[in-house]
């Protein structure tokens, strides 16, 4: 079940990956311009983030297998769609119906970790699927990129598109059935204050790490010189190292006493990340620990987030307010990285990964109160 999960979420988010890692394939063959590419991005999780308080009330009261199931069936059918666009305004329509797979995301398998697992054993599955994400970068910036250097950009989405249906189909037989819910047992209301908090904090992250997604491998050709092929392999970097980071983390977060002062101190290691990037504008070679440290610190962090939303939330909201956390990081997603272009247009990419150091710096400010709070053990 831990794999399933993983895998669901990797295929959540993995066409924002794809176009990131194939950006200067698709820049260069004149199929989307570099404003183009940052607002697949901001289409993409603009959607997600719009619908992540409807998605996370349909989770608790569907059933989170249906909703994992419908989320790997609509990113096929979204990848399937990319790989298929003449041009930028179906691609760009295709990313938008990708957003609500990603919005289904975090609250079904959150939810399947609270009725499926002891919650001694719930860190370290939340920092595994969360790790799904990273896999999915991974599996983007290193064999889809090979394969599109063989068969073509259009090609590698194909394959994502068919691996997604297989796992539709492999969650559909392994997940066991949702149960009926009781009248009246899915809460309403706004959500508590920790959750309110982490979806702050998710803004500013989101910032940073989608600048960082979208922009890394066009920053190698553009900025560095490094062919299309090698400067996807940053992003596989960030992938394997946020997927251990995020292991790691999510294990310490399960501890008690440490949860809650791990976001802001894996934010603070984020800015050093940050700053080795804009270092790497005059020495390249730091473009590589940069990318592996962005994996480790910042990416890690979101992995965090979902593990003290679920220790904090109140009965019967997990779903919801693991939406709203999540809708925080979409929105995020959506507005970092045109921000961060026009950043790089006006002053350079240099400035551009200072923007992103502060939007990390941020969002340490924001979650040092939660140091001092307790957030309470829950159920799904």
């Amino acid at each position: 079940m831990t794999a399933l999960l993983t895998c669901a979420m990797a295929f959540s988010m993995m066409q924002l990956f794809l176009l990131g890692a194939l950006g200067p394939r698709l820049v260069g063959g004149s199929v989307l311009s570099r404003t183009e590419l940052g607002l697949t991005t901001t289409v993409g999780f603009g959607t997600a983030a719009l619908l992540s308080p409807v998605a996370g009330r349909l989770v608790d009261r569907a059933g989170p297998r249906r909703c994992v199931v419908a989320l790997l069936l609509l990113a096929a059918v979204s990848l399937g769609l990319i790989a298929a666009a003449p041009g930028a305004g179906l691609l760009l329509g295709a990313v938008a119906l990708g957003g609500l797979p990603q919005a289904l995301a975090n609250p079904a398998t959150n939810k399947v970790i609270l009725a499926a697992f002891a919650p001694r054993r719930r860190g370290a599955v939340t920092g595994w699927k969360q790790s799904g994400v990273q896999a999915g970068a991974f599996a983007a910036g290193l064999p889809l990129s090979l394969l599109a250097a063989g068969v073509g950009w259009r090609g590698a989405v194909w394959t994502a598109a068919g691996a997604a249906a297989l796992a539709a189909r492999w969650a559909a037989r392994a997940l066991p059935a949702d149960p009926e819910p009781a009248p009246g047992a899915v809460p309403s209301g706004t959500a508590g204050a920790v959750a309110g908090r982490l979806a702050v904090f998710s803004l500013l992250l989101g910032c940073g790490v989608a600048s960082v997604n979208t922009y890394l491998a066009l920053f190698g050709t553009q900025r560095l010189g490094l062919p299309a092929t090698v400067a996807a392999l940053p992003v596989a970097v960030l992938g394997l190292a946020g997927m251990a980071g995020r292991v790691g983390w999510s294990r310490m977060a399960d501890r008690e006493g440490r949860a809650a002062a791990l976001p802001s101190v894996l934010s603070l290691g984020a800015v050093g990340a940050a700053l080795l990037l804009a270092a790497a504008v005059l020495l390249p070679a730091l473009v590589w620990p940069g990318a592996a440290a962005v994996g480790v610190f910042a990416v890690s962090a979101n992995a965090v987030s979902m593990v003290l939303v679920m220790r904090s939330s109140a009965p019967g909201r997990a779903g919801q307010d693991s939406a709203i956390v999540s809708a925080g990081f979409f929105a995020g997603f959506a507005i970092g990285p045109p921000v961060f272009a026009r950043a790089v247009s006006a002053a350079g990419y240099g400035p551009g990964w200072l923007l992103v150091a502060a939007e990390f710096a941020a969002a340490a400010a924001v979650t040092a109160p939660l140091a001092v709070r307790r957030p309470r053990p829950v159920t799904a």
